[in-house]
């Protein structure tokens, strides 16, 4: 049984933890703080860790199943007179996980800081639901977010999103289909904008059927990680668990929907910033190329961060760790012009610096 309440929808016994434990959260926020302040993330500034309320285990919409997570988010606020913008993070797990909300609290370390809020968001897997649940979840997700920014002292207008491998596939579908009312879905509450304000995918997929053509190494890591044998053309791969068909078998109607280059030159796209290591043996490079070059072909603002020795999921050493960050080079287009690549050392000062350009 699910409980409408003011903030969105209760599961059973789980409520938001600032309310469970309403006796102690300042207590809570200030160890948070502590030990934040104590570690003090490299690349995260000078700034002073600020004071951080911390709302878990929020429900943005029934869990459908019910019992699951897919459609919980946490917040990490940073004390502030004025409402800040926000963060959306999200993981990845090849769509076959409901935990997209975990590790917001090392986005949140580094971003909290520099005046961001961050919401951990996590969608349904593909044992829960098929496409195209998982967009209608991070668009109901950011609906939520903008019908209780006055609650969570957020700033409505200025939101992005970011997240790695099908959290990265999440982060450019909000991207790329902002202002695309067929593609919003009746999760949860209607009525705010679902529109983000800039996007950084981390590797992510956009083109389905251009994958196996791009594989290192005879897709051999996939298939021994993935338990398949065909790749990503496998009926057990992960697109094709999405689709709910494998894909090849896809009609252009079944399939087009799913990636993020069908969309983009059909609306304006906030400013994507994108990060993809070349030897990624799960999504290949060539995925996060499609992206950018099609986006600078349509007179988008993008950008692109490439990394000859990344593997994939290594969103957080991108950002911190030399030897992942060796031979890195950033393309930008702007206005139908690219920029010749140049060498680079990317931090989160990097994705700092991209937020504030876009949301400031």
């Amino acid at each position: 049984m699910h409980t409408r309440t003011q903030s969105g929808w209760s599961r059973g016994r789980r409520v938001p933890l600032t309310v469970a434990v309403a006796a102690t959260a300042g207590a809570a926020v200030t160890l948070v703080t502590t030990a934040r302040a104590a570690t003090s993330p490299p690349g995260a500034g000078k700034k002073a860790t600020p004071e951080v309320q911390i709302t878990k285990d929020l429900a943005y919409a029934p869990a459908q199943p019910a019992g699951t997570e897919g459609h919980l988010l946490d917040l990490y606020v940073p004390k502030s007179r004025k409402p800040v913008p926000l963060v959306i993070s999200t993981r990845g797990s090849a769509w076959l996980a409901d935990n997209g909300r975990r590790d917001a609290d090392k986005v949140a370390a580094h971003l909290n800081p520099a005046g961001y809020a961050v919401a951990g968001v996590s969608i349904r897997s593909t044992s829960q639901a098929r496409f195209p649940a998982q967009l209608h979840d991070v668009k109901a997700a950011i609906r939520w977010l903008r019908a209780n920014a006055e609650r969570y002292n957020l700033d409505p207008g200025r939101v992005a999103i970011m997240g790695d491998s099908s959290g990265g596939w999440a982060s450019a579908m909000a991207a790329v289909t902002t202002g695309d009312p067929a593609t919003e879905g009746d999760v949860g509450v209607s009525g705010p904008s679902s529109a983000v304000q800039a996007a950084i995918p981390f590797y992510p997929p956009t083109d389905f059927r251009q994958m196996d053509a791009h594989m290192p190494g005879n897709c051999e890591e996939f298939n021994a990680i993935m338990g398949t044998t065909g790749c990503h053309n496998d009926p057990r791969s992960p697109e094709s668990r999405l689709v709910g068909r494998t894909v090849p078998d896809c009609t252009e109607e079944q399939i087009a929907p799913t990636d993020p280059l069908t969309y983009v030159g059909r609306r304006p796209v906030p400013p994507t910033l994108i990060f993809h290591g070349e030897p990624d043996a799960l999504v290949p490079y060539h995925q996060g190329r499609l992206l950018f070059e099609e986006l600078a072909d349509k007179g988008h603002d993008t950008g692109m961060y490439s990394f000859p020795k990344a593997a994939h999921g290594t969103l957080f050493e991108m950002l911190s760790d030399d030897a992942v960050r060796e031979g890195a080079y950033k393309e930008t287009a702007r206005n139908g012009r690219t920029t010749p690549a140049r060498p680079t050392t990317p931090t989160w000062n990097t994705v700092i610096a991209f937020l504030d350009r876009h949301l400031r």
